[in-house]
């Protein structure tokens, strides 16, 4: 019997002393056997990194990588380049996964004949309790067809991660993990699509992630608000252009999607950053006024949405104050 294609899974590490060596376990416990692990040390200063090489030296299918403080992006694309498998995964370090994730995800991909399969994820928090679910993964396998793939993440209920999936090495090619920003796994999935043509995605919840405040990406999610959400905006216009390039039918969608980021964005930033002098937001209350005609006839708009636009397209700061006072009403 031939032996199966190699599997490529890269881990970027950074200060993760304590919860690495529950997520290495995960993956080299895998039921799939011809698996390597990639460990992507970025820059640990907690003794991160000699643990790595401790952790390789126990299994000869890990390799260590270590390079200087980069971010994630630039960890994994680091991991894409050494990688010698014929599909990659990506894993978080503070994150786990089931025994039989990849076995699972390499059969979907084998038996429905696609490029990548995806596989459902939970949440749980430092106490061990389960989080509500941010996508609900189907009761028995369903295979998307690219365009149908993007409708659903356009209507936030797809799921964008690289950590659910498994995906052909040669998607990849031209193509990285977008460094310096956020949201980074949306851009290149999305931009990916076209190639990938089919995906299925699988039932149950076979990804764990570990929902720990002092994470790099909460720490984000509280510190750099403009960035988070400014970078969604940006996902929304190269989005729009993939749309009216790829999926002309998705337009209604995509302008969905492009009024909610920008409303997500006005929500969440700083009222201190809502300045002329922000140039980003400048440009998205007047995309706001420009698109509001087709914002009140799109159908896929809610009524709360459309209410929201009018308000932060006609006096964004004045909406803002307002929606503060009714949060704190509430």
């Amino acid at each position: 019997m031939a032996e199966r294609p190699l599997i490529s899974v890269i881990v970027p590490v950074y200060n993760i002393i304590e919860y690495l060596p529950r997520c290495v376990h995960s993956i080299t416990d895998q039921t799939y056997g011809n698996l390597e692990l990639l460990l992507v040390d970025d820059g640990s200063t907690d003794g991160t990194g000699e643990l790595c090489d401790r952790l390789a030296a126990e299994d000869g299918r890990i390799r260590v990588f270590h390079k200087e403080n980069g971010g994630s992006s630039s960890a994994r694309n680091l991991g894409i380049s050494q990688a010698k498998g014929e599909y990659l995964g990506f894993v978080d370090s503070d994150d786990y996964v089931e025994p039989d994730m990849y076995e699972r995800l390499y059969q979907g991909i084998i038996e429905f004949g696609v490029k990548a399969a995806q596989i459902g994820r939970d949440e749980i928090d430092e106490q061990g309790h389960r989080l509500p679910n941010i996508c609900e993964p189907p009761k028995e396998p369903v295979c998307y067809e690219d365009g149908d793939f993007l409708r659903e993440l356009l209507m936030h209920r797809g799921d964008c991660s690289f950590c659910t999936k498994l995906l052909r090495r040669e998607l990849f090619a031209g193509e990285n993990f977008p460094e310096g920003r956020l949201n980074e796994d949306f851009y290149l999935l999305v931009r990916m699509l076209p190639r990938i043509g089919r995906l299925v995605s699988l039932p149950e919840q076979a990804y764990h992630v570990f929902y720990r405040i002092g994470s790099n990406s909460r720490k984000a999610d509280r510190e750099n608000f403009s960035r988070v959400y400014g970078d969604s905006v940006d996902n929304a216009d190269m989005v729009a252009a993939i749309v009216d390039r790829e999926y002309p039918d998705l337009r209604t969608v995509a302008l969905r999607f492009g009024v909610f980021q920008r409303l997500e964005y006005l929500l969440h930033i700083p009222i201190s950053r809502m300045r002329r002098d922000n140039t980003q937001y400048r440009a998205i209350v007047k995309w706001l006024r420009r698109m509001w005609t087709r914002g009140m006839t799109n159908a896929l708009l809610t009524g709360k949405n459309k209410a929201y636009h009018t308000i932060f397209a006609i006096a964004p700061r004045g909406a803002r104050k307002f929606h503060r006072f009714l949060r704190k009403k509430s």
